[in-house]
């Protein structure tokens, strides 16, 4: 027991401890990009060589509450909302940050099946293309 109380206090003091500038968790944990300023723009034109949503560029997003929100109007082929869920964590990305990889489904409709990659540590950003095969419906729907 006495180690585990000891991994809870030092938890405790962690979480309570003050960020740190440049501190990539505190950045992270705050939804912000690893890679930042001139770095950044040049990460994203580099990224669009590459399909909206590809691994080389993953669709960016302001959390896992962006990730939901853009993977709610993506529109099949034929109109329909996809299905989706989360996979998971594939690892860091080409804007240094966590990326997740979704599993989109449009049953009649081409793509049939779709794996998009996704980076939630954009705050404040939404994106407003859509992916290659899909459209995005109107906020208000």
């Amino acid at each position: 027991m006495g180690a585990l109380a000891l991994a809870a206090c030092a938890a405790v003091l962690c979480a309570s401890a003050p960020a740190r500038a440049g501190d990539p968790f505190a950045d992270m944990m705050a939804g912000k990009s690893a890679t930042k300023g001139k770095k950044l723009q040049k990460a994203i034109e580099k990224a669009d060589a590459h399909p909206l949503g590809s691994e080389q560029n993953p669709v960016r997003a302001a959390m896992p509450q962006g990730q939901r929100a853009y993977l709610a109007q993506l529109r099949c082929s034929d109109g329909k909302a996809p299905e989706f869920n989360r996979i998971g964590n594939m690892g860091i990305g080409v804007f240094g940050n966590i990326v997740d990889s979704y599993s989109v489904r449009c049953e009649g409709s081409e793509p049939a099946a779709s794996t998009i990659y996704m980076d939630m540590y954009h705050a404040g950003y939404r994106e407003t293309r859509s992916l290659p095969g899909f459209t995005l419906a109107a906020e208000s729907e």
